[in-house]
């Protein structure tokens, strides 16, 4: 009997972890099509890595005709969060006990409030069961909890009794203070902050180019990922690195960086393929995340690198650190990986002879396309010969 009440208590908890941890308000919310907006906005200030992160919490979601009142304000993206973290509850507010709120009314914490930057009561909402089972709702003023309900209860999205809760309403509620303009967070010192969480060499190497080094700042504001290689992995790597020409470092360390903002929840969610810092119009320059449970993997055509840790991911810049040095196809040399070693010539006498090698043996895999003018230099058969194994191999995968 005790066997089956402690194993009973095992499932229990194993559910009651399983749907935790199994919650995720973009997936949620892609079920239903006219909440695209709303959802896409969570996506964007990086509001939904904090709504998942949480155990109890209520969702006031908008579909899309209601979020165009807000849209039409052009707010800026980092007063468009604070908005938001008005709609996310502190507490579960499921649909039974909205309508059964202890003497009708209660006033409620927000993320806006626990952020701080809510000023008195700002950062509450209040909630009143009105006569006929209508629900208002209702953002409090900096004088008191009191408020006007403009905005009201729908329907229930989702719900995890006492637990999580995700409810439409009619209409964004409105708050002078979340609306205001908000500062754009302070400049980052990039590569100190690299520095201080184990990519010190990989730091040296950006700031020993000032191109590369202002490119990367420059792009901060519009969204950036950094995916900076540990110590060990650069150093590893820098004999190669110093065989590279200028254009080819350059290109390198351009290439450990893609001009978007990406959360892990969101790399650990979407795979495909990702433009960097070095993409062009005539250079691809690209790089595959993939994603396996937890772990996610960064790829190219010679090489394979996961993420080890997380620097910084905070709204527009996340810094995360890699195992290895990102090599870009573009600048290390795969033909001779691809291209089948030539068959030995037929002979009409057997000679005790070695086979002639399929290419130079003093030249190393990781080879660089050395200087600008030589990469186009290279006879046009090679090319061919290398695209038509790459085929061959694309068809037999």
């Amino acid at each position: 009997m005790r066997v089956a009440v402690l194993l009973l208590g095992l499932v229990v908890v194993c559910s009651a972890m399983a749907v935790t941890e199994g919650f995720n308000i973009t997936r949620i919310l892609a079920n239903h099509p006219e909440f695209s907006t709303f959802n896409h906005y969570l996506t964007v200030t990086h509001l939904a890595g904090e709504i998942n992160r949480r155990n109890t919490i209520t969702v006031l979601a908008v579909d899309n005709s209601g979020m165009a009142e807000v849209l039409a304000k052009h707010l800026s993206i980092f007063s468009l969060k604070n908005l938001l973290y008005l709609h996310v509850l502190a507490d579960y507010f499921g649909s039974r006990k909205l309508h059964q709120i202890t003497h009708r009314s209660a006033v409620v914490s927000t993320l806006f409030q626990a952020t701080g930057a809510a000023p008195g009561t700002t950062g509450f909402v209040n909630i009143t069961n009105l006569r006929g089972g209508r629900v208002g709702f209702g953002a409090a003023s900096e004088e008191s909890n009191e408020a006007n309900l403009e905005s009201f209860f729908v329907k229930t999205i989702d719900d995890v009794s006492y637990k999580i809760a995700v409810v439409q309403i009619t209409k964004m509620l409105r708050s002078p203070i979340a609306e205001a303009p908000t500062p754009a967070p302070n400049q980052y010192n990039l590569t100190l902050l690299m520095a201080k969480k184990g990519c010190t060499v990989f730091a040296n190497l950006l700031a020993s180019i000032p191109a590369v080094e202002t490119a990367f700042e420059e792009s901060v504001n519009g969204g950036l990922t950094i995916f900076c290689p540990i110590d060990q992995a650069v150093k590893a790597f820098e004999p190669k690195f110093k065989n590279l020409t200028v254009e080819g470092k350059t290109s390198l360390l351009l290439f450990h960086a893609s001009p978007f903002y990406m959360s892990l929840q969101m790399l650990k969610t979407q795979n495909g393929v990702m433009t960097t810092l070095a993409t062009d119009s005539y250079k691809n320059y690209n790089m595959t995340a993939q994603n396996e449970g937890e772990v996610v993997t960064l790829e190219t055509k010679t090489s394979t690198s996961k993420i080890s840790g997380t620097v910084i991911d905070e709204q527009p810049l996340a810094i995360y650190t890699i195992d290895k040095v990102l090599r870009p196809w573009e600048l290390f040399k795969i033909a001779d990986k691809l291209a089948p070693a030539p068959a030995p010539a037929k002979s009409k006498k057997k000679r005790s002879s070695t086979a002639v090698p399929a290419g130079p043996e003093g030249e190393p895999d990781d080879q660089t396309a050395a200087d600008d003018s030589a990469g186009e230099r290279l006879a046009g058969g090679r090319w061919l010969a290398a695209g038509a194994a790459l085929a061959a191999g694309i068809l037999v995968l």
